[in-house]
């Protein structure tokens, strides 16, 4: 499906990194391209919507009279938070994608910030849904969750007696992820993760490794875990099920802002892309992602 236009974009995504395109060189000229850089969460929707937007109009002409006849390209591609904000910085992007909150000192750094939100995320902590824990416990606390990811226990049995003496398997995002961050400020604080947890490049992966390891424990963003649901067993963190409503109203506290950002006003035709992500196509693919739109 739309096979043509994602391997479109694929393609001209990696050009523009290999050949240094920046999408600041010419600032009087159309630009038919737009560049998203950033979070692995958000990549796969902007691409999926920016596939759909290509198929739709081709070219720009057809989006607004007023455009040139300029093919339509939209370039994604992702490393983390951290390098979206970066390319942004850099003027490398025309945007940068996100799945935490901004730090203030990125915000002060970007002379004309402007955000937009285009969902809300959860991190959820699960398991393999063979794992014999499912079946004892449906809650885990805080606290019990930060001696688990910090390595303090180191074996099933030490969480439940009950259970085998197997090696808990702790799989967290890598460090430039933005839901390291978020889980590093909502349940371990001061405390640091273990050096042996496996870092995984993208949330997908992350999944896949708890899905593939009967042993294993992860904060599955609530995206992934809802297309892994038959596979993963989420618990409910401190009493509270990680559900849209609760994710919603904030009792549920491990979450975050799904967001890309831009330094100056977006162009028309950039302007034309974003009302096409909050438009009903959009918030389908945001939904068939897993994830929640922004209201």
């Amino acid at each position: 499906m739309k096979k043509t236009a994602a391997l479109l974009i694929s393609l001209l995504m990696v050009a523009a990194l290999f050949t240094g395109c920046t999408p600041n060189s010419d600032k009087n000229a159309f630009k038919g391209q737009i560049y998203f850089n950033g979070s692995t969460s958000l990549a796969p929707i902007i691409a999926s919507i920016g596939s759909t937007f290509t198929e739709e109009y081709k070219t720009w002409n057809k989006v607004d009279p007023s455009f040139p006849e300029t093919d339509i390209a939209i370039y994604v591609s992702s490393g983390g938070s951290g390098a979206g904000v970066k390319a942004v910085l850099e003027g490398t992007s025309d945007f940068g994608m996100l799945a935490r909150a901004i730090k203030d000192s990125e915000k002060e750094a970007i002379k004309d910030y402007h955000e937009y939100m285009v969902a809300k995320d959860a991190l959820t902590i699960s398991v393999n849904k063979n794992n014999p824990i499912c079946k004892l416990m449906d809650d885990i606390s805080s606290d019990l969750a930060k001696k688990i990811f910090s390595g303090e226990l180191k074996y099933w049995d030490e969480v439940d007696p009950s259970l085998e003496h197997q090696e808990i398997v702790v799989v967290i995002r890598d460090l430039s992820g933005g839901a390291y961050e978020v889980f590093q400020k909502a349940i371990m604080g001061e405390t640091l993760i273990s050096e042996n947890a496996i870092q995984s490049p993208s949330m997908g992966a992350l999944a896949t490794k708890i899905v593939e390891n009967k042993w294993a424990i992860g904060y599955a963003g609530y995206g992934v875990y809802n297309k892994n649901i038959d596979n993963l067993f989420a618990f409910k963190v401190d009493g509270v099920e990680p559900t849209e409503a609760n994710i919603i109203d904030g009792s549920y506290t491990i979450q975050r802002p799904v967001m890309f950002i831009m330094d100056g006003e977006p162009t028309k035709a950039q302007q034309a892309f974003i009302d096409y992500i909050y438009s009903d196509v959009g918030k389908a693919a945001i939904i068939d992602n897993g994830y929640i739109p922004s209201k």
